[in-house]
């Protein structure tokens, strides 16, 4: 027989598991953005720098 506190126990732990994989995508896509941000950066650079270079 489950208590009322093991059910409590239970959803507040699934709760945080929840929320901890929330912040873990928020976390990969700012990541992501960033790269993406980085990588054009660079392709501009090269493109600048092939255009010096003719």
């Amino acid at each position: 027989m489950h208590t009322l506190e093991y059910d409590l126990a239970i959803d507040r732990l699934r709760t945080l598991r929840d929320e901890a994989g929330a912040d873990r995508r928020v976390r990969r896509l700012r990541a992501a953005r960033r790269w993406a941000r980085r990588a054009e950066y660079a392709t501009r650079r090269a493109a600048r720098a092939s255009a010096a270079v003719r």
